[in-house]
């Protein structure tokens, strides 16, 4: 047989071949797992941030959405502001009804428990999360005899006691002292700021008001007296009704520590609208005066001369027609025989009336008036009395 007829094997790889495949296979997919962890790295961390980004943010709308409420719906002798603190503030607002077509609640809520839609009662006071502020120290009605609509709202900061880390917060809300309910977690305190900060309205006696931070050394403020606007209700005790606006400020974080930690920061001004407002309404006829008033001088400890004035409350204002809000008082001297303007008004609501007038003078004569007033305003009768002639 001749070379050409020799049956030769079929062609196929070697070894060496095959091994050098195999080489670059291993370096191509090495490649490609190395893309794809990197690609699932890159997406776990922006998912992360986000996370931390929008649980700062959801936080922030929540604080916002009921600080914008605080004094909506509010009787004049309740206060907007209740405690205010770096770490917790309490405010009263018609935030919520579970009473269809409400006109007066900002918002609708039919599954709201009951406990949760009107002003907390005397009876049922509860101690302020992050204080020893026992709150309320009365009961607060509308001028029908209605309990306020006008809830007491709590948000505080406590830390976070489900995770290893020591530096972590959660903020929580609670309403008329019921069992809090968490807000959102893994937030830290911005360096250099507290979570509230608070700021008062300055109105010099020339020039634009300015919103001014209360200084931290005066933290907290509480409406230690129970009645808004009554006599005592002034000076140190007042300056919470002056508060306009919260400054909040947080510092989100992803869990985690170290190299691996994300954090988002940020700051934004509250302000309360409804903060200070007079809440008027349209009342019957003209109220009834007050049962019965009387004065006389005394002596404080001082030495000093004063006039003590007592009275009983108008039939209007725990039944009639209910409306009752306040009493107003005229004082002249001896000499003058117009009354004038009233010098002096002490909301309605209390279980008993007395006022010292301290401002009086030694050597003068002075004679005193008082009337009810309802939410209209309307004044009933004066009643008089006097004279009180100071030694």
């Amino acid at each position: 047989m001749s070379a050409k007829g020799v049956r030769r094997p079929p062609s196929g790889f070697t070894l060496i071949e095959v091994l050098i495949s195999m080489l670059v296979l291993g370096v191509v997919m090495a490649s490609a797992l190395s893309l794809v962890r990197g690609q699932g790295r890159a997406f776990e961390t922006g998912s992360r941030a986000m996370n931390t980004q929008q649980n700062v943010r959801y936080a922030f709308e929540v604080a916002a959405q009921q600080l914008r409420t605080a004094g909506s719906g509010v009787p004049d002798e309740q206060p907007f502001l209740v405690y205010a603190a770096q770490n917790v503030v309490a405010f009263n607002g018609n935030f919520a009804s579970n009473v269809a077509n409400d006109p007066f609640a900002v918002y609708y809520d039919r599954d709201a428990r009951s406990g949760t839609v009107t002003a907390a009662t005397f009876s049922q006071r509860f101690t302020i999360p992050n204080s020893g502020f026992d709150y309320p120290d009365t009961s607060y009605n509308q001028s029908s005899g209605d309990n306020s609509p006008a809830e007491t709202i709590v948000l505080f900061f406590r830390l976070d006691s489900t995770t290893s880390r020591v530096d972590d917060y959660a903020l929580f809300r609670s309403v008329n002292g019921q069992v809090p309910e968490l807000v959102a977690r893994d937030l830290l305190e911005t360096p250099g700021r507290p979570f509230f900060q608070y700021l008062i309205l300055r109105r010099p006696v020339s020039g634009a008001a300015t919103l001014e931070p209360v200084p931290a050394a005066t933290l907290p403020l509480s409406h230690s007296e129970p009645i808004h606007l009554a006599p005592a209700d002034t000076g140190t005790a007042a300056m919470i009704d002056s508060v306009k606006a919260v400054r909040l400020s947080l510092t989100g974080t992803n869990g985690l520590t170290g190299a691996a930690e994300r954090t988002v920061t940020l700051s934004r001004l509250i302000r309360m609208p409804n903060a200070g407002l007079a809440v008027r309404s349209t009342c019957g006829d003209q109220p009834l005066p007050a049962g019965s008033f009387g004065i006389s001088v005394t002596t404080l400890a001082s030495g000093d001369p004063a006039v003590s004035l007592s009275w009983t409350a108008s039939v209007d204002e725990a039944g009639g027609e209910r409306d009752v809000v306040r009493y107003a008082f005229w004082r002249r001297e001896a000499t003058e025989s117009d009354w004038g303007d009233p010098y002096l008004s002490i909301p309605a609501g209390l279980a008993s009336y007395a006022y010292s007038d301290e401002s009086v003078q030694s050597g003068k004569t002075y004679y005193y008036a008082v009337a009810s007033q309802d939410c209209t305003p309307s004044l009933s009768t004066r009643l008089t009395a006097g004279p009180a002639a100071i030694p």
